[in-house]
């Protein structure tokens, strides 16, 4: 019997971007690539390539089969295909604040929705996504590309995604140690003071706004953040030191991505100082006994997308 496979490729992604906790987020032009081979008889093949290679469980405990496993569920067609061949080629690094997870989910959907002809939209696809990875910063724009501003109201996500007016670089700090979002969300606090949520509140809509009128003069100080960054810059050696770095040569900011230990740094493409940041703030994480790779990404337009499809 003949079978069908499908490629999709998905962006990394960083959530927050400083004071949009758990709601703003981007894609951005670093991939994880994934093949996927639908089988009728029960059976599971998984092989990984790349970042995690070693530590991505290849059995049912996978995520992108728990993903492909929910869509098929909710299509009423987990009987029919009840095994997989899966290929996974990964860039970005994993457990570092860069989306891992949700590329791996996206993934899993998007395929699986593919195959059994497009069944769900992508809307579908994304309150299915938040239902797994449990919120929407990292799966909404591995989903639509661009920046991303979700809201859930009563389990329900919604979701506006844009490019842009502004051209940024986004220069991306990888520590080589982990963080697992679960420690990184065990130091936040219960509450927070009523001027910290105004600050955020404040900074987020700033940001949203001057990004899409591109008037980049409103953009200097729309990066900070008081409901999570200060709470876990404990967990990251140098955090404060390595921000003020980025922007001394000559980014508008900078921020941890999603719940770290990434930080990435937003520079304006006309100003060509994304060299000059990358390495003020690897410098710095040196200065506190952190190794740390740099990569300098634009943002992703065009969200998880088909690479190729074939039949064998």
């Amino acid at each position: 019997m003949s079978s069908q496979s499908i490629t999709v490729r998905v962006p990394g992604t960083s959530a927050n971007c400083g004071p949009g906790f758990d709601s703003i987020g981007l894609a951005c032009t670093i991939y994880n690539d994934l093949e996927l081979t639908l089988l009728k008889e029960p059976g599971l093949s998984i092989t990984v390539h790349g970042e995690g290679e070693e530590n991505i469980p290849c059995d049912k405990r996978n995520i992108v089969w728990r993903s492909v496993r929910y869509l098929l569920g909710k299509a009423g067609r987990d009987k029919e295909y009840r095994g997989a061949v899966i290929r996974m080629r990964n860039h970005v690094p994993l457990s570092r604040g860069l989306g891992s997870s949700a590329t791996a989910i996206v993934a899993g959907l998007k395929a699986a929705n593919v195959l059994i002809g497009n069944r769900f939209s992508r809307r579908e696809l994304l309150q299915f996504a938040t239902e797994i990875e449990g919120h929407p910063d990292n799966v909404a724009p591995a989903i639509f590309g661009g920046f991303t501003v979700s809201t859930v109201t009563d389990g329900r996500v919604e979701c506006f995604s844009f490019m842009p007016k502004s051209r940024l670089r986004l220069v991306v700090a990888v520590p080589d140690f982990p963080l697992s979002t679960r420690k990184a969300r065990s130091v936040l606090p219960a509450q927070v003071p009523m001027k910290d949520a105004v600050q955020n509140i404040g900074k987020a809509a700033m940001m949203v706004a001057a990004l899409c009128r591109g008037n980049d003069r409103f953009l200097h100080h729309v990066f900070d953040d008081a409901l999570h960054q200060p709470y876990r810059a404990r967990l990251i050696p140098g955090m404060y030191d390595v921000f003020a770095a980025a922007r001394k040569a000559g980014a508008l900011g900078a921020s941890l991505s999603g719940a770290g230990p990434c930080l990435i740094a937003y520079a304006l493409e006309r100003r060509h100082c994304e060299e000059a940041v990358g390495k003020a703030m690897q410098d710095m994480f040196h200065r506190h006994g952190v190794r740390a790779r740099i990569f300098t990404l634009d943002l992703d337009s065009r969200g998880a997308h088909i690479v190729n499809k074939n039949n064998h």
